[in-house]
């Protein structure tokens, strides 16, 4: 690991998805848009937006890997990344398209999830006030 990198580890829950040593930069989605990371960057935590993180390394072409929301917590050298999940190995053109298809569709669906639930929940305390409005 040279002076000026990162060390770069990105999670999941149950496994970890990429662990890299000499990370000189990175950009993610944040929930305020487009942020970029160099080592001297002072620390920092993120939340993070379904999106495209690209890395790069000082001897390589930069990477690219589609991940779910999540955090990211900058701590010195080290940047270490939890998020639901990740795609990686492919394609710019594929990852967009999994960022829209599997993450932001997985949001969509909980968004409607979690509606229907508040619903259903408000709907059952309303009435359970009534019945016991009834039993006074």
């Amino acid at each position: 690991m040279t002076h000026h990198a990162m060390h770069l580890r990105v999670l999941l829950p149950f496994r970890v998805f990429r662990d890299r040593q000499d990370v000189v930069r990175l950009v993610v989605e944040t929930t305020r848009g487009s942020y970029g990371l160099l080592p001297n960057r002072l620390d920092c935590v993120l939340p993070l937006e379904p999106g495209i993180l690209m890395y790069q390394e000082s001897t390589s072409q930069p990477v690219y890997i589609a991940i779910d929301q999540g955090i990211l917590v900058k701590t010195g050298a080290s940047v270490v990344i939890s998020v639901r999940n990740a795609i990686g190995e492919t394609d710019l053109g594929h990852l967009q398209h999994a960022v829209e298809q599997e993450f932001l569709k997985l949001d969509e669906r909980e968004r409607d999830l979690r509606d229907s639930l508040a619903k259903l929940e408000s709907g059952f305390i309303r009435r359970y006030m009534e019945l016991r409005h009834d039993q006074a």
